[in-house]
């Protein structure tokens, strides 16, 4: 079995000592040259394994002051499940409101947006092709858990009432409710779950520290015909919540 690698043991000695309560959230851990010397590493081992922690949520990095334990955060519940597509309203204010949140969201629409390569290929469309794209920033009691960009093809909806994910008379009804009032049935939803670490834009929109640890999922809607209606890049912290995913069991 490899060795593991020098930063996780540490990583694991921290976390082990602040288990045992040797420091508790708010204390300031000592200088990083002071544990390399404790534990035989070079500072710079330390630095990565203070890093990784402070992209789980259990230290954070404080410009200019040092690391200390972080408070311990409730993580917010999200669930993933087709069968709440088909309930009216919000599945994100449910699940907020199952945990005694306040859901709600921000969200800024840009209509005729040429697709990048990527989202082309989700779509099946040519590169370039006009999109409607819409960034979304969800709030739990006003401070935000989770960011979207959302893709559409504007051929698809364009001139309907249903152009603007968050306008008109059907904003905010959701995907699957939009397309069905084109006549569009959604039979299915692909989603690509993969942990990654936040870039400084996502950071500073989620109120966390660069490189912290998220969970990016991308999700493509598909038509009862079998096209790409909808794509779409989830962006949740794992620091502040949980993803679970419910499977319907047909029989």
């Amino acid at each position: 079995m490899p060795e593991q690698p020098p930063y996780l043991r540490i990583a694991d000695v921290l976390q082990q000592r602040i288990a045992e309560r040797e420091w508790t959230p708010g204390d300031r851990l000592p200088s990083r040259a002071q544990i390399a010397q404790e534990c035989g590493v070079g500072e710079n081992v330390v630095r990565r394994a203070q890093e990784l922690l402070i992209s789980q949520g259990v230290l954070e990095g404080r410009a200019g002051s040092g690391t200390y334990v972080a408070e311990p955060r409730e993580r917010v519940r999200m669930v993933r499940s087709s069968a709440r597509e088909q309930r009216s309203g919000s599945p994100f204010r449910a699940d907020m409101s199952a945990v005694g949140r306040q859901g709600d969201w921000e969200s800024r629409t840009e209509a005729k947006v040429p697709a990048p390569a990527e989202i082309a290929a989700r779509l099946g469309i040519a590169e370039g092709d006009l999109c409607v794209c819409t960034q979304y920033e969800f709030l739990a009691d006003g401070k935000p858990v989770q960011l979207s960009t959302s893709w559409e093809p504007y051929d698809l909806t364009a001139g309907t009432l249903v152009v603007l994910p968050e306008g008109g008379p059907h904003a905010g009804a959701g995907v699957v409710n939009r397309m069905a009032e084109i006549g569009v049935t959604i039979s299915h939803a692909v989603e690509q779950p993969e942990p990654r670490q936040a870039s400084a834009q996502e950071a500073s929109l989620l109120g966390i520290q660069k490189a912290t640890l998220v969970t990016h999922i991308r999700r493509t809607y598909y038509s009862d015909q079998g096209r790409p209606v909808e794509t779409a890049d989830i962006v949740v912290p794992t620091s502040l919540c949980e993803i679970v995913y419910e499977v319907p069991i047909h029989r």
